[in-house]
């Protein structure tokens, strides 16, 4: 998933952003309101994690004009364990969850996969297509009773595909997602990652799952 951090104490923007690409996530990560602002409105993210005490605009301003221009990406405040009245505030400006500072990394991120299921609409962290299955929360990959190990990075992009079966995705649209940076058109990193992860997942001899659409990009199969 690709999150947006507005948050201006560096060791907690750092300690946030080193937890969560370990686990695979994509990370923009700014120290003040008004680019936060900028980034939230003009970018696609999944989640964003949102301090409300922010140099330039504050969060509870920037979670007031999302909710306003009907931008419903989910949002989880961050907030200082003496800030009751603005954790009500925030949730009822239209937060989706909140986190008191100290907190453990592993909680932010069970947090985030907690609030993306539930503006998707799902309600099994396991996505499946054919005989291959992905828990997003252990981060588990079966190919039947095969049990596929995988890069962080791969199985950010399996899951990414993985989100919407028959639906092709361009180089663009992959890396921006995945790696979340611009690239040179002419790189050949998405199609060295497809072919790793194809031999992994069709290594013994099953039925290949990500399809090749000329000219544009690549899609996993629907699910007959």
């Amino acid at each position: 998933m690709k999150v947006l951090v507005v948050e201006d104490e560096k060791q907690i923007a750092g300690f946030v952003r080193k937890g969560l690409e370990e686990q695979g996530f994509t990370v923009d990560v700014c120290d003040n309101g008004n680019d936060g602002y900028t980034l939230a409105t003009t970018q696609s993210y999944d989640v964003v994690i949102l301090d409300i005490m922010l140099p330039g605009r504050d969060g509870l301003s920037i979670l007031r004009n999302l909710r306003k221009q009907k931008n419903t990406v989910p949002v989880i405040v961050l907030t200082a364990r003496s800030e009751l009245d603005e954790r009500i505030e925030g949730l009822n400006l239209g937060a989706d969850d909140y986190l008191t500072k100290p907190f453990f990394v592993e909680e932010l991120i069970a947090r985030i996969h907690a609030v993306a299921r539930r503006a998707s609409g799902e309600q099994l962290s396991i996505l499946q297509i054919d005989d291959l299955t992905v828990n997003v929360i252990t981060r588990e990959v079966k190919r039947g009773a095969r049990t596929i190990t995988l890069t962080a990075r791969e199985f950010s992009l399996l899951e990414y595909l993985l989100r919407s079966p028959g639906r092709v995705y361009t180089r663009t649209q992959i890396l921006e997602h995945v790696w979340g940076y611009d690239f040179d058109p002419n790189t050949n990193l998405i199609d060295v990652h497809i072919q790793r992860l194809r031999k992994k997942l069709d290594a013994a001899g099953d039925a290949p799952l990500i399809e090749t659409v000329r000219g544009v990009g690549y899609r996993i199969k629907r699910a007959d």
